[in-house]
């Protein structure tokens, strides 16, 4: 969430960051005269609390004196309870006051472009040509049907509409993408392998931003009051909640698969064929702590470590910055990695970067001392994809058909799936 003490002295500012995102102000104004309001109450009681300290001392020189204290006694009673209704209301301001800034989106930062959707999106960088084809191409849900490793209809039986069934090859080049993504980032770009619940509790969605704004998009478990991870983001960022890291251990690089359950409750009228907009997905997800001044840099690293997947298996890309309208809600900063598809015509999202800067970690409790005895302060977040596993596994049966309805596996996976084609003699 939003530090109040940076609203409270920048609100102008602050407010004009809020609102470019094109969604008005999120109850930013009400936020601040809630938190008015309950530092009033709050100056109120102490006043009163003073008044008491200072009349309790002349009690007992009255009653020295031979004097009548009892006007004195009933005042500090009636003050006793006026103390408490205040403190009640202070109390009641502030749970509201925090109630309020989990409704407000973090800020953008000065080097986002400023747009009300992704119309204003800025195209930073592009690797590769979109792929070229001599014959007619294909969709990927028409490959993996025709190859037979792809079954969609089976899989709406058992469960419903947006899921798949994989088989065969299928299953083992989505595995063999999992395990080579794992391996490049553990490898070669330093991070840990974390294998996390795949259930959260409900302070963690509420750490990384999900609640409570987005519940509603959330697949609920009711019994234990837990939610199905829409993103690895959610386990892996509150590993540390309600910690105090050593400035020593920054950065912290984690990495992990897991299956990511989103309702998907927002894609009426999109294309919600194949593997591209479904219920439940494989995603590698990377996430970093790091010092506020390291943030930028960490976020740049990120960045190149995700597309670095898509360098190494060889898939047309483009990076994108994503406009003050198009940001997540708990971002100050995104690049989207997006993967050329064949069967739309166009680059596909299929990663999305971003620093978070102290937003989550205010929200989780997440700081780090830069020295013994030294005042604690927030880490930055980052996270990315590196790479939702399901459109990377259609980007390869897309962009690597071939005219005789084959796919060939790009070189970098070939040692994992113990194949270089799949269909044919392969």
């Amino acid at each position: 969430m939003l530090d109040i003490k940076r609203i409270r002295e920048d609100f102008e500012n602050v407010l004009a960051a809020v609102e470019s995102r094109g969604k008005g102000d999120y109850g930013l104004a009400a936020a601040l005269e809630t938190d008015k309001r309950r530092r009033g109450l709050i100056a109120e009681a102490e006043q009163m609390k003073a008044r008491q300290n200072a009349v309790s001392k002349e009690v007992p020189r009255i009653k020295a004196e031979g004097g009548d204290a009892s006007a004195i006694l009933e005042e500090m009673k009636a003050l006793a309870g006026q103390v408490k209704e205040k403190e009640a209301a202070a109390a009641e301001a502030d749970a509201a006051l925090n109630e309020a800034l989990l409704g407000v989106p973090n800020t953008p930062d000065a080097t986002v472009p400023v747009g009300a959707d992704d119309s204003a999106n800025l195209e930073i960088r592009r690797h590769g040509e979109p792929t070229a084809f001599s014959f007619e191409p294909k969709a990927h849900w028409d490959i993996g049907t025709d190859l037979d490793i792809l079954d969609f209809e089976r899989a709406a039986k058992i469960s419903g509409t947006r899921f798949t069934v994989y088989k065969g090859l299928g299953a083992r080049l989505e595995r063999a993408v999992i395990n080579f993504m794992l391996d490049l980032h553990t490898g070669e770009h330093g991070y840990t392998e974390i294998l996390p619940p795949f259930m959260v509790n409900r302070a963690s969605m509420t750490g990384t931003g999900q609640l409570p704004k987005f519940e509603e998009d959330m697949f609920h478990v009711p019994a234990k009051d837990f939610f199905l991870v829409p993103t690895a983001e959610v386990p892996l960022t509150n590993l540390y909640m309600d910690e105090i890291l050593d400035a020593s251990a920054l950065p912290i690089y984690l990495t992990a698969y897991t299956p990511c359950f989103r309702k998907e409750a927002g894609s009426a009228g999109r294309d919600t064929r194949g593997l591209i907009r479904v219920h439940q997905f494989n995603k590698v997800e990377l996430v970093k702590f790091a010092k506020p001044e390291d943030s930028w840099d960490e976020l740049e690293s990120l960045t190149s470590a995700a597309e670095e997947v898509l360098k190494r298996l060889g898939l047309p890309y483009r990076i994108v910055a994503l406009a003050s309208g198009d940001l997540g809600f708990s971002s100050s900063k995104t690049y989207d990695i997006e993967v050329w598809m064949p069967s739309y015509g166009r680059y596909v999202e299929i990663s999305s970067c971003s620093n978070f800067t102290d937003y989550q970690a205010r929200r989780a409790g997440i700081r780090f001392r830069r020295g013994p005895g030294e005042k604690p302060e927030y880490v930055h977040t980052l996270n990315g994809s590196g790479l939702a596993v399901g459109r990377t596994v259609a980007a390869i049966l897309e962009n690597f058909q071939q005219a005789d309805g084959t796919v060939t596996i790009p070189e970098a996976l070939r040692s994992y799936i113990g194949a270089d084609v799949i269909g044919g003699e392969g």
